[in-house]
């Protein structure tokens, strides 16, 4: 049940920032917690991805569909894995020719009670070390 709604006011354009959070396979070198990612299948406009995630003793993979609307929104969409339900958008408007807004949003619940305990104490911490990454990501190819 945690969620996390945030909006941030970045020095990029609505691509760069679209293209960074659309490619998934490199997660693992600049993401926290992220210790794989895999591509199952591609088609256009979406594929499906196999994400390892993991926090001090847990470790587990859930696989979701990426939906991918170009330099708008791109919409995760849970499919399996140790989650009870999981919804996660990114929404990225150009705002001048200097700045973009991105609009994120995540919303999970575990099937396991433990896990749920365990990480709900820790989300805050989670999220925001992650959008801290992306901005880092960010900063270092841009």
């Amino acid at each position: 049940m945690p969620t996390h709604a945030e909006k941030r006011i970045l020095p990029y354009q609505v691509e760069q920032i679209f293209d960074l959070v659309a490619d998934v396979e490199k997660y693992p070198e600049f993401l926290p917690w992220i210790l794989s990612a895999n591509i199952i299948s591609r088609e256009p406009q979406k594929f499906i991805a196999d994400l390892e995630i993991g926090y001090k003793l847990i470790r587990t993979t859930y696989r979701s569909e990426v939906v991918l609307t170009p330099h708008q929104s791109i919409d995760i969409n849970y499919i399996n894995g140790p989650f009870q339900y999981l919804h996660n958008h990114w929404n990225f408007q150009q705002r001048d020719d200097k700045l973009m807004e991105l609009d994120f949003f995540i919303d999970f619940e575990f099937q396991a009670s433990y896990l749920q305990v365990v990480l709900q104490s820790a989300f805050g911490e989670v999220v925001k070390r992650m959008i801290q990454a992306f901005e880092k990501r960010a900063a270092a190819i841009y």
